[in-house]
């Protein structure tokens, strides 16, 4: 059957890779499999494998970062605890998007929200010496994953799409009961399957951490994404719904790098609730000079990571915020992009016999952004995948992110654009004439 790739050069290409199963591989490992399968064919590549920014930086940033350049930072060492204005306008944006009092102690930068779970793991392990796992609500991102491997850390996890509602209690109090659980792992809107946890599912998560004494790592990588409400106005209700409403045992992941396209520059913030950054735990002290868990985290982990996140880009970041909170940014309304495409692309995916996996929250449709799901019948994820690269299609398996949905692909929109839709079309079209 003819294909928009000859198959022999995608066979050769795999074939270089080392790849036995293309649906275990990383995002980077596929990306770097795409790149050389265009190079080889001249063909561009309908890219939905890697969640990169697909919008021009934030002005803002850029221009602060400039200046502060100009000024001579990248000569000075930045204080590990993060440049005061930064961790102000976080403390600030936390209380106008959130309507949550977090204080500046406790905004703390990262390279990346990244090196923020990272840290997490690295110190929340080691507050309760009989709590060994990680408990992940997935599907989610599998880096972290990946993280737990590096550090040797045990987790556990399950696919909340049949325990949504209240029959998330059920499952949580499942493995919180054994008594081993040290800390809850989520994205919200998630990663990869773009559901969105309702105020109900928050407040379980919340009251089940109070409950078995267990912290919360909320990631928040698409702050604000869930477009069908209007979380983009500083000070005015609705605000992005979190579990910092229903616990104080939490810790936030604000990254730059989609809400403001800021991702070349790595910066992101830990937001460590005011009780939590206050709290010690004596088994800290195994491991770390202090059993206070903030300063675990920034003289402990961070210390050791990185000893602190790049001048210059904290002074974008605190520039992006301030335009926020003040109210001369409109964050939201630029992100929106991402919901047109994710409607256009999912309709015609849908409209070539592909079938959105995870569809909807609860009773309601599944939002349109960042991230969709799809799958094809008598395809498994990994055939998916495979096939899709002979007609210049890639993505990533949802095997890979913890998900139970075996036959399923992740595909991100931001990378595609509008231009791109005919063409993507035609290929969907001739994927449906030969299967």
């Amino acid at each position: 059957m003819e294909t928009i790739i000859p198959r022999h050069i995608v066979d050769f290409a795999i074939k270089e890779s080392g790849l036995t199963d293309i649906g275990k591989s990383s995002i980077r490992e596929v990306l770097r499999l795409v790149h050389q399968i265009e190079k080889t064919s001249g063909q561009q590549f309908i890219k939905m494998e890697m969640g990169v920014p697909g919008l021009p930086a934030v002005s803002f940033g850029v221009d602060a970062q400039m200046e502060a350049l100009r000024k001579g930072v990248a000569s000075v060492y930045p204080s590990i605890e993060g440049c005061t204005a930064l961790k102000e306008e976080t403390s600030r944006f936390a209380k106008l998007f959130l309507n949550m009092d977090i204080a500046p102690s406790g905004c703390i930068p990262t390279v990346g929200s990244m090196q923020g779970s990272f840290a997490a793991f690295t110190v929340n392990s080691r507050c309760h010496a009989e709590k060994k796992y990680t408990l992940f609500i997935d599907p989610g991102f599998p880096v972290q994953k990946q993280q737990h491997h590096v550090l040797g850390l045990k987790y556990k996890t399950f696919d909340v799409y049949n325990y949504r509602g209240n029959h998330l209690r059920n499952q949580l109090e499942k493995y919180l009961g054994e008594g081993n659980i040290h800390t809850i792992v989520y994205s919200n809107p998630n990663n990869p399957s773009w559901i969105c946890f309702s105020e109900n599912e928050l407040k379980i998560i919340g009251e089940l951490a109070n409950q078995y004494d267990v912290t919360v790592l909320e990631d928040l990588a698409y702050f604000g994404m869930d477009f069908r409400h209007d979380y983009g106005k500083p000070g005015v209700p609705p605000y992005q719904p979190s579990v910092a409403h229903y616990t104080e045992q939490y810790v936030l992941l604000l990254s730059g790098s989609k809400i403001f396209s800021y991702a070349g520059e790595r910066i992101a913030m830990m937001l460590i609730g005011n009780k939590q950054s206050a709290r010690r735990y004596p088994d800290l002290k195994r491991f770390y000079s202090s059993d206070s868990y903030a300063h675990a985290v920034v003289y402990g982990a961070l210390y050791a990571i990185s000893s602190g996140t790049g001048h210059s880009a904290q002074h974008a970041l605190a520039a992006m915020l301030k335009a926020a909170n003040d109210g001369s940014f409109a964050f939201i309304e630029q992100v929106k992009e991402y919901g047109n495409k994710a409607r256009v692309m999912k309709e015609l995916f849908t409209r070539y016999g592909f079938q959105i996996v995870y569809d909807r929250d609860e009773d309601a449709l599944l939002a349109d952004g960042f991230y969709f799901t799809v799958s094809y019948p008598g395809f498994s994820g990994s055939a998916l995948l495979q096939e899709l690269l002979y007609y210049g299609i890639s993505a990533i398996a949802l095997h890979i992110t913890g998900s139970e949905r075996k036959e399923g692909l992740r595909a991100c929109v931001s990378q595609t654009q509008p231009s791109q839709f005919a063409d993507l079309e035609l290929r969907l079209k001739a994927f449906r004439e030969n299967h």
